[in-house]
């Protein structure tokens, strides 16, 4: 008998004690859980500035706290070392959601506001971010989700109401780009759309030569954010070679800068980054 994962929508099947594709879930006693719950690899008080977010409370600092794996296949992705992990052999740090929280209370007094769940894809240990969330929400501390927004409508709903801010990586707008690196173009665009209509949201594009760069793409992508709202702010990246893409170059700060005035076209707020 197979148990079917709900979280996104790769929908893994898996027997009991195996992982999937995300290698953060797995099968246990004919249920699927977050295998990475509350183990942590990653924590840094951070400018909310980093996330980034520059339109939601601009000038305060979030605990950015991240786990392993990743539902993607990004081959440029910037933190591979934890999100292409398989949780053994790393240095990890086992918390409660509790104890999470209250560390995030305590740096209050250093400018802290809440917790930025980050650095892996943090929505496959859904059940981690979603205690404490609910947590956070009691103590008055805001969460943070940045999220490749691949993920079922069903768990993205429930845990939108104890959400304040997301931003979601809109990879690419072609349905080819997605295909190449395990994702669905139309999921993320569907997430961007429900997270718009219940939280502060940004959006971050990382633009990779030859892959993502051409001027119709960002047109159309722009065009697409604005018909939702055209105050959703756009973080136009710069790509630098990481994990398997090491043999690129780097963007030209001229092709980010193009792009950016091009989305201006669409949307009042576009920020170059990287640059």
């Amino acid at each position: 008998m197979k148990t079917v994962c709900r979280i996104c929508p790769h929908m893994c099947k898996l027997e009991e004690g195996q992982h999937g594709f995300c290698n953060a879930r797995i099968c246990i006693n004919g249920q699927v859980v977050s295998e990475n719950y509350g183990k942590i690899t990653a924590m840094a008080l951070d400018p909310i500035e980093k996330k980034p977010l520059y339109h939601y409370m601009p000038g305060s600092k979030i605990l950015s706290v991240g786990s392993y794996g990743c539902n993607l296949r990004c081959l440029f992705c910037q933190n591979y070392e934890i999100s292409m992990a398989k949780g053994k052999g790393m240095d990890l740090v086992k918390v409660s959601s509790h104890d999470l929280i209250e560390k995030a209370y305590e740096l209050k007094s250093r400018g802290n506001i809440g917790i930025a769940y980050t650095y892996n894809e943090p929505l496959i240990g859904y059940e981690f971010v979603r205690d404490c969330s609910i947590l956070a929400r009691q103590r008055g501390l805001k969460n943070i989700v940045v999220s490749n927004g691949y993920i079922c409508e069903e768990p993205l709903y429930e845990i939108l109401p104890f959400i304040d801010a997301m931003n979601i990586d809109l990879k690419s707008f072609t349905k080819a780009f997605y295909k190449k690196y395990k994702g669905d173009l139309d999921t993320v665009k569907n997430s961007i759309t429900i997270a718009a209509s219940h939280c502060h949201i940004e959006v971050t594009t990382l633009i990779i030569p030859g892959e993502n760069d051409s001027e119709e793409e960002m047109e159309e992508l722009s065009a697409w954010l604005s018909s939702i709202n055209p105050d959703i702010p756009l973080h136009i990246s710069r790509f630098f070679p990481r994990w398997k893409m090491e043999d690129r170059n780097a963007t030209p700060v001229e092709t980010v800068y193009r792009l950016a005035d091009i989305a201006r076209k669409n949307l009042t707020h576009v920020h170059e980054g990287n640059c």
